[in-house]
C-alpha cells in the first residue's frame, strides 16, 4: 500500500495541521503495516502556480521550449505520484476562509483531463477513483456549527468537490476548530481531532480485514 503525506502549512513547527497529518499517518502504519510512505512537503518544495508555459499537459500541445518542457515535467511527476497512491493525507489550514495557495498550486498540477478527469457527452467523469483520502483542516475560529460559519468556510467544501469532481469518494476529514480561541479550546480541538484520527484508521482497517474475508 502506498500512502502520500502531504503538508502545505508554512507555519511549521508551529503547525497543528502537520502535528494532525503526522499523527494519522502514524496510525495508518500502526494498523496498516507494511504501507509504504512518500512525504510532500509544499512549503518546502513549492509547486509553481500555473502560467502559459505550464499548461501544454492540459492542452495536449507538444512542450517546445526547455521550460515548457520542464513545467511539464513536473506535472507529470506529481500527478504520478498521486495516482499511484492508494492513501492521500492532506493538511490543509485555513487561510483566509479556503486552503494555502501552495496546496491550490498542487491541486492545479494533478487535476489533469485525460489522467485524473475526463470530459464525455454526458458530463465530467473522475478517473482517480478507489483512494481514501484524509484531509487535516485546522481552523482558529468555528466554522462547523452556524450557517454563517459554513457559508464563510471555502476550505473542506472545496476539497470535497475537488476530490469528488476527480472521481473519489472516500474522502474523510479531521477537524480542529478553534485553535486560536485560547489555551482550552485548542486542547478540545486536539483532542476532538485524535478522536477523529483514530475513529478514520480503524474504520479502514476493519474494512480491509471484511475485505479480505469476503
Amino acid at each position: 500500500m502506498q500512502l502520500l503525506h502531504i503538508d502545505s502549512a508554512i507555519t511549521g513547527e508551529q503547525s497543528v495541521s502537520r502535528q494532525l497529518t503526522a499523527r494519522t499517518v502514524a496510525a495508518w502504519v500502526a494498523t496498516h503495516p507494511g504501507t509504504q510512505v512518500q512525504h510532500l512537503d509544499l512549503a518546502a518544495d513549492v509547486v509553481p502556480h500555473l502560467g502559459a508555459d505550464a499548461l501544454g499537459f492540459r492542452t495536449g500541445q507538444a512542450a517546445e521550449t526547455a521550460i515548457q518542457r520542464e513545467e511539464n515535467a513536473l506535472s507529470e511527476a506529481l500527478v504520478s505520484q498521486f495516482l499511484a497512491a492508494d492513501v492521500v493525507v492532506i493538511g490543509a489550514p485555513l487561510y483566509n476562509f479556503s486552503v494555502p495557495s501552495q496546496l491550490k498550486a498542487w491541486i492545479d498540477r494533478v487535476a489533469q483531463i485525460g489522467r485524473t478527469f475526463k470530459y464525455t457527452d454526458k458530463g465530467p467523469v473522475g478517473l482517480a477513483g478507489g483512494k481514501t483520502v484524509i484531509v487535516a483542516i485546522t481552523r482558529g475560529g468555528v466554522y462547523s456549527t452556524s450557517e454563517a460559519g459554513r457559508a464563510m468556510e471555502h476550505q473542506e467544501s472545496y476539497l470535497q468537490t475537488v476530490f469528488g469532481f476527480l472521481g473519489i469518494t472516500d474522502v474523510r476529514f479531521v477537524r480542529a476548530e478553534g485553535v486560536a480561541l485560547g489555551p482550552d479550546a485548542k486542547a478540545q480541538a486536539l483532542t476532538t481531532a485524535e478522536g477523529e484520527i483514530s475513529r478514520h484508521t480503524a474504520a479502514a482497517a476493519n474494512q480491509a480485514v471484511v475485505a479480505e474475508a469476503a
